[in-house]
């Protein structure tokens, strides 16, 4: 069985060896279904369109199977599938990757560290992933301004993108219709600016708004039309004010419009200035370079049209707008999938989805695709690391919140704490043998209306109080997940280093390199989740890494009391299921393996 949420992009046909061109626009369980049974016909696939943390797939779902093969790209999905493998006893492969660099973990419960063990640092750079159909943060409309729309505009145009597979509008002109982005004889720059404007802002989003399938557990991007944003008389800035042609750096759209402090956030009719200005700068100042431009963050006017294309998609699909300085930021730090790096990290995936379904458990390995000159090595296996006795996830350890109970609602607790950094997604919270909140569809109006009210209640206030020394339970039933909170009062706290008013302790997000310098850069928040999955031996020395898994080595796999064949987990059945994910909360199931495991070493 396969699933996945997403359907195949341009953007995805460079990274792997199933889907073409003519499958753009598909669903991708399906299409991979399909191109799987043409080299594997004897074996039984079925393909669903849907997301790995929907209800439909729960523990007892996952206990069907002998091994979960995963390739997320983002640290919530992650940290759903971790958990539910854990609660249904099914070992998990992880993996990873970004652009040359990837890794793969073995995570098996009672043995090994689960996914949550250790903090994962927030990556500093990004992959190119479902950029063009559900952009859910800034970043992933930072890389469609970038690596798609500036492209297009100002790149070789004969070079196929997701926006050519969206430029087939029916209102164009029967001599360009074939492609809207081609500037008519007749046309100025303003009137085409507009255009393309009403192209990519609203055409394009009202299309993607048609698969109702897409948005049915999501929320709805709004089309954006020029003329709902700037009246026809409102006219573009004053190029004198750039910059002269012969100093190309100087062209500023910013600067034409008066836009002075780069740290400023603009307003959407800002940014839809700034991108009709700056695309009526390149035209008329910087028209020789046009088709054979490439992004560069040193590049001002470049900066400005990706920053204001991206704000405005921000916009449509109701994600905060940032600033210049904060977008060029992130414009800089995106690194592509590589087909290669993706093919030896599936291969290595397979090869300990073999060890587990054989028992040979001792020769489990992580392993990090990274270069290492000194030895001429390309990768570096490191045993498993132990469970870590401190993981809240996987050891039960209890947490302690210092929180201010007097001023501090259940709402912030539940968002800023439960929902941000513990990663439940249907959070139930209990003090004591009172329930205080919970969400879920079978609740009754009355009850939904109590907690909600309990929602805007400060802690000391709420039916059961929860003050110093409280200790709260908090569970997530989808993922059959309890955690222990134990509330400590704290009567301050640093607005600056502290801006949540709360501290978790037992929980910690690695700092990134620009934490610790004590500053945070790209605009992202320092307890945001990571974009992809971080390579966490990849920038250490190989002797710290070969130490660190001496230090960790899990315990000798026949002492542990894992996989009992009593259990229903037998990892040794016959024609058991694989499950594989890959490329975004998605999830690929093959059925029916007919080949018998070889019988190693039987745990008990």
């Amino acid at each position: 069985m396969m699933i996945d949420m997403d359907t195949i992009e341009v953007s995805n046909l460079n990274r792997q060896f199933l889907f073409r061109q003519s499958h753009v626009g598909q669903s991708k369980a399906k299409v991979a279904r399909d191109a799987v049974l043409k080299f594997r016909p004897h074996i039984s696939i079925t393909a669903y369109h849907a997301n790995v943390k929907s209800s439909d797939f729960k523990v007892d779902f996952f206990k069907q199977f002998n091994v979960v093969l995963n390739g997320l790209d983002n640290l919530d999905a992650r940290r759903h599938v971790n958990r539910i493998c854990l609660a249904a006893g099914v070992p998990l492969v992880e993996s990873g990757t970004t652009g040359f660099l990837g890794q793969v973990a073995v995570h098996v419960k009672d043995k090994t560290e689960c996914y949550e063990c250790y903090p994962k640092p927030a990556p500093k750079t990004y992959p190119v992933c479902t950029i063009t159909s559900t952009p859910s943060k800034f970043v992933h409309c930072i890389v469609w301004a970038k690596d798609l729309l500036f492209a297009k505009f100002f790149g070789d145009r004969n070079q196929e993108n997701d926006l050519n597979v969206r430029s087939s509008d029916g209102a164009s002109s029967s001599e360009h219709s074939d492609d809207v982005f081609e500037r008519r004889n007749d046309e100025d720059v303003q009137s085409y600016g507009r255009r393309i404007y009403d192209h990519v802002f609203g055409y394009n989003i009202e299309m993607a708004l048609s698969n109702e399938e897409t948005w049915k557990n999501r929320t709805r991007p709004k089309p954006i039309y020029c003329r709902d944003v700037l009246s026809d008389n409102q006219q573009n800035g004053n190029l004198d004010k750039c910059g002269s042609c012969s100093d190309l750096a100087s062209v500023s759209a910013m600067a034409s419009l008066g836009l002075k402090n780069p740290q400023d956030v603009w307003s959407l009719a800002e940014n839809s200035k700034v991108f009709l200005e700056a695309l009526k700068s390149f035209f008329l100042k910087r028209d020789k370079e046009i088709g054979s431009l490439t992004f560069d963050k040193d590049d001002q006017l470049a900066v400005e049209f990706v920053t204001a294309a991206a704000n405005v998609r921000a916009a449509s699909f109701g994600i905060p707008m940032h600033s210049l300085f904060e977008a060029k930021g992130i414009a800089g730090n995106i690194v592509h999938a590589v087909a290669t790096t993706n093919a030896i990290v599936a291969g290595l995936i397979v090869i300990e989805a073999i060890k587990l379904l054989t028992m040979d458990l001792e020769k489990l390995r992580m392993t990090y695709c990274n270069e290492h000159p000194k030895r001429k090595m390309l990768l570096m296996p490191v045993e498993p690391f132990e469970p870590n006795k401190a993981c809240f996830v996987c050891s039960k350890t209890p947490l302690t919140l210092e929180v201010n109970a007097l001023r501090t609602k259940l709402r912030d607790l539940i968002e800023k704490v439960v929902r941000a950094k513990l990663g439940m997604n249907l959070p139930m919270v209990m003090t004591g043998h009172s329930l205080i909140y919970e969400v879920g569809d079978d609740l009754d109006e009355d009850e939904k209306r109590n907690y909600e009210a309990n929602l805007e209640k400060v802690l000391s206030e709420l039916p059961s109080p929860v003050t110093g020394g409280t200790t709260i339970v908090v569970e997530d039933l989808q993922q059959e997940l309890s955690c222990e909170i134990n509330i400590k009062q704290r009567e301050e706290f640093d607005e600056e280093k502290e801006p949540d008013g709360m501290v978790l302790i037992g929980w910690s997000q690695a700092p990134t390199s620009t934490e610790k310098n004590g500053t945070v850069q790209n605009g992202e928040s320092t307890s945001g989740t990571a974009e992809v999955m971080h390579l966490d031996i990849a920038e250490v020395g190989e002797a710290e890494a070969n130490t660190a898994s001496k230090k960790r080595k899990s315990s000798d796999p026949s002492n542990s009391s894992g996989f009992h064949p009593t259990s229903g987990n037998d990892i040794r059945s016959k024609n058991k299921e694989v499950i594989l994910e890959d490329d975004g909360d998605d999830l690929i199931v093959l059925e029916n393996l007919n080949s018998e495991p070889a019988k190693k070493k039987r745990l008990v």
